[in-house]
């Protein structure tokens, strides 16, 4: 891939919610192809995969990861599915190549959990712990359309 691709309002839709660094195992799965990769950040709205190969814009992707052990959350996995908002060759932040996932989310028991895994990480990490979103259009992950 010689550029990076991503949305025209890329900023925007990246930053709505908070974001915490992690290093946590995902599984995922766009079609019939299944891989394996790290979570390096996540807000109650998403999370950065670092992958060399990150899908196109717009792939709906199968998702599946454990809360890490430090946690102090049930450690039951954690399956949803996401679309990747943008990709890249090099991450502003971190400068590692991948994908950010918005999440789908179609149940209040997926999105009461997910909560639940990232206010415990902003605790972990030192953050304020309030990942919530005073904006009128989102309160946690976004509800599949």
């Amino acid at each position: 891939m010689g550029t990076d691709e991503q949305t025209q309002d890329d900023d925007a839709n990246r930053r709505r919610a908070p974001r915490h660094s992690v290093n946590m195992e995902v599984d995922y799965a766009a079609d019939s192809t299944f891989l394996y990769a790290y979570i390096t950040d996540i807000s109650s709205m998403g999370i950065f995969i670092r992958t060399d190969k990150p899908e196109p814009l717009g792939t709906t992707l199968s998702l599946r990861f454990t809360p890490p052990d430090e946690v102090d959350v049930p450690s039951e996995s954690i399956e949803l599915e996401g679309e990747v908002k943008w990709n890249t060759t090099k991450h502003a932040d971190t400068g590692e190549p991948g994908m950010g996932i918005e999440f789908i989310v179609n149940d209040d028991e997926t999105r009461e959990r997910l909560l639940e895994l990232v206010k415990a990480i902003a605790y972990l990490t030192g953050d304020d712990g309030d990942d919530s979103d005073d904006s009128d259009d989102s309160d946690g992950p976004s509800a599949a359309s």
